[in-house]
């Protein structure tokens, strides 16, 4: 089977922002206790943090992450979290039924942020708590000093302002299963407030309002309008979040699940965009889809643990091949998307839906996710051309006509390079790609693909390296069946 890919140097989607590539770290399950600290692990460094995973997520080249949920936020007090570890209390988490001992808190994330060189998207609890408290913890982050907050985080150790720049208002408030759900109206202007105080304190910082927790919620799209409606020339961003599962073990429609992505991402732009209209703004809305990934795997084990514990095994997908090649199609998605879509969350980072998994005690290793990732975030970055595709397609119940590759173009102007991404979803079938792109001339230099003849293949801490990425020899643009491709060419002067 041939697929020919069109496009030019004149035709392009958008400049990729590097925070697409951003990650989220929430206080629940092992995402934290277990997985980024683990005080007395033979790779802890002196605060706890595990040496391992840092070195991995800094492989990773993660430029953002956001801290600290997830439906944790919403009955957090970030003030149980700061000061001596001996004196902090114990509380419950009543989102996901777990005791947390606050020994892994603010500062220790921000310090933690720094050995991983990302930055950090600092989210605020807007369900049990409101204007004061976000006021509050603003102050106690990015103020120099001379105040009571500012010089309490000095006298904690940290002499510098943390300088936050990202924001979110909330997690996931149209949900029933939050705790403090509010309505559109009720979340609106509450956000918008909280908003106007974190702007009175510096208007450069950047706030993400939340978007529906999903596009089968009752209220959407209804809710991004109303909410926008109130909080339109306040905040910066509006959030997205999606998970995506196989249940019915049907990889064709699985495979296809991106196009729920992109159906869901035009979507809340067509009503950002009737929102700006209906107030006449110049202001344009970008979103954060700051919650996507894969997540059902887990879900039977998770029915049977014992509540109230600190560091539960929980949310501990354990990836398979198809899975990559999924989330790989998800990365493409939000690249395509690239003009609007300018922060993005893979859910979560370590232990919990993640691609990096630990034992207590023991390693850490790559679950299969982690490659596609790895290989956008270091070549994804550029401008993604706007590009036609050519090829056969199948027809799925749930999707509709789909094309049998899934593909992207990313330009790097400064190191001269062009870079495929693309999915050959076909089951039995190479597929040989044409690139026909004016104005570009150039040749191959590297052709990495993971494929697996096993579509239930996983990285286990006895065999990590089960599916892992491979370099394909000669100059032949073929994409061998269920493979995942990343083909770069150096272009000419």
């Amino acid at each position: 089977m041939k697929c020919i890919i069109r496009g030019g140097r004149h035709f392009v989607i958008g400049q990729v922002d590097k925070r697409i590539f951003g990650s989220f770290l929430e206080q629940f399950g092992r995402a934290v206790y277990g997985g980024v600290y683990e005080p007395g692990h033979v790779n802890a460094d002196g605060e706890g943090m595990r040496r391992d995973v840092i070195d991995l997520v800094r492989e990773l080249d993660v430029p953002v992450v956001r801290f600290p949920g997830g439906n944790y936020v919403s009955n957090f007090n970030w003030e149980d979290s700061i000061g001596p570890k001996n004196e902090r209390p114990t509380r419950l988490d009543l989102a996901w039924r777990a005791t947390d001992p606050n020994q892994f808190g603010l500062d220790e994330f921000m310090r933690w942020t720094r050995k991983v060189g990302c930055e950090p998207m600092m989210v605020v609890n807007l369900g049990t708590r409101g204007i004061a408290e976000a006021r509050d913890l603003v102050e106690y982050c990015n103020h120099p000093g001379g105040s009571t907050l500012s010089d309490r985080r000095r006298s904690n150790g940290a002499e510098e302002p943390y300088g936050i720049t990202m924001w979110g208002l909330g997690n996931e408030m149209d949900g029933p299963w939050q705790v403090g759900h509010k309505t559109a109206h009720e979340y609106g202007r509450l956000a918008s407030e909280v908003g106007k105080a974190i702007k009175l304190f510096d208007p450069k910082l950047e706030l993400i309002a939340c978007g529906s927790s999903n596009s089968e919620m009752d209220t959407f799209p209804e809710w991004e309008e109303t909410v926008l409606e109130h909080t339109y020339e306040v905040v910066d961003y509006l959030s997205l979040h999606m998970y995506f599962r196989n249940d019915e073990d049907d990889l064709a429609t699985y495979l296809a699940s991106s196009k729920r992505m992109d159906a869901f991402i035009d979507t809340v732009i067509s009503v950002c965009d009737y929102v700006k209209a209906k107030k006449r703004s110049k202001k344009t809305m970008y979103l954060c889809f700051d919650e996507w990934n894969v997540w059902f795997h887990s879900n039977e084990q998770d029915k049977t643990l014992e509540p109230w514990t600190v560091g539960p095994h929980l949310l501990e997908d354990v990836y398979t091949f198809e899975d990559a090649l999924v989330v790989a199609c998800l990365l493409n998605s939000l690249l395509r998307h690239a003009d609007r879509v300018k922060i993005a969350c893979l859910a979560q980072l370590v232990n919990t839906i993640a691609p990096i998994m630990t034992e207590d005690g023991g390693p850490a290793w790559r679950q299969t996710i982690y490659w596609p990732f790895y290989y956008a975030s270091r070549y994804g970055r550029g401008e993604v051309l706007d590009i036609r595709l050519e090829v056969g397609t199948y027809e799925n119940a749930t999707y509709g006509e789909v094309e049998w590759v899934d593909g992207l173009i990313v330009h790097h102007k400064e190191e001269r390079e062009l870079v495929l991404f693309a999915v050959n979803r076909h089951p039995d079938t190479e597929i040989t790609l044409t690139l026909d792109l004016s104005g570009f001339e150039g040749e191959q230099i590297e052709h990495i693909t993971l494929e697996c003849d096993d579509m239930k293949a996983t990285n286990t801490k006895e065999h990590p390296d089960r599916v892992a990425p491979q370099q394909r020899s000669g100059t032949g643009l073929a994409l061998s069946p269920l493979s995942w491709n990343m083909v770069r060419f150096a272009l000419k002067e």
